[in-house]
């Protein structure tokens, strides 16, 4: 894997200003950056310490902590890092995956479509929503539609790059399926470009992955179609 000087040199950005990293929305891993010790602490000591510094951020910007309406919001705040919007940091908190064989030999394509993405940039910490699509086929296993949006969802809940993101979702199905047909579609909007910046809140992101059988054109084209298909339920 590049380090992440030869990822910058390749994007042009080796001797730029973080300001610019984090503008120009580079990422310099597939692998969520985490320091050694990121579990030393429990999520009460997390939230503890989270709870103290927003305390000082707020007062910093001069709202008055005292006040009714926001003396719970640094423990607010905190706990909803640790325990919901960032959950899926810890390891502890991913998804079993319990593999079934398919008996009934079903060969074609399994499509899990408009799952929900509920994410937060790691550049600007501001969210980004919107829809995954996830495809397999199958080599032999299977695995419950509901573990799909659980793993989409788990990996969504950490500080994220869409790029990023669609990988470690692909990399997650491909090593519980035992199968390299693997295709992830996502599609969302990121806050960071309509709240900041450009502020340009008609602009939507595409991510896509595919692999295995997927990269054959006409599989890809079926797997396109059939996300564009209105279906009423």
């Amino acid at each position: 894997m590049s380090n992440n000087k030869e990822i910058l040199e390749t994007v042009g950005l080796d001797n730029a200003s973080d300001e610019e990293v984090g503008d120009n929305h580079i990422s310099t891993s597939v692998e969520t950056p985490m320091k050694e010790d990121a579990f030393k602490l429990n999520d009460d000591q997390k939230i503890e310490i989270i709870q103290k510094h927003f305390r000082a951020i707020m007062e910093t910007l001069g709202l008055d902590t005292r006040d009714e309406s926001l003396r719970g919001t640094p423990y607010r705040v905190a706990k909803m890092y640790v325990k919901e919007i960032f959950r899926g940091l810890n390891p502890v908190n991913k998804p079993v995956a319990k593999k079934f064989s398919n008996k009934y030999e079903y060969n074609d394509m399994v499509l899990e479509k408009n799952i929900r993405v509920s994410s937060f940039c790691e550049h600007h910490f501001l969210p980004f929503i919107g829809k995954a699509h996830v495809a397999y086929i199958s080599s032999g296993k299977v695995i419950g539609l509901s573990k799909i949006n659980r793993i989409v969802d788990h990996y969504s809940r950490r500080p994220q790059v869409q790029e990023r993101l669609t990988l470690q979702i692909a990399d997650e199905l491909e090593h519980v399926l035992e199968s390299e047909d693997i295709a992830v579609f996502i599609e969302s909007k990121h806050f960071c470009v309509s709240m900041r910046g450009i502020q340009d809140s008609a602009s939507s992101t595409i991510t896509t992955e595919f692999r295995g059988a997927f990269k054959q054109n006409e599989i890809k084209q079926r797997f396109i179609d059939f996300i564009r298909t209105e279906t009423e339920m």
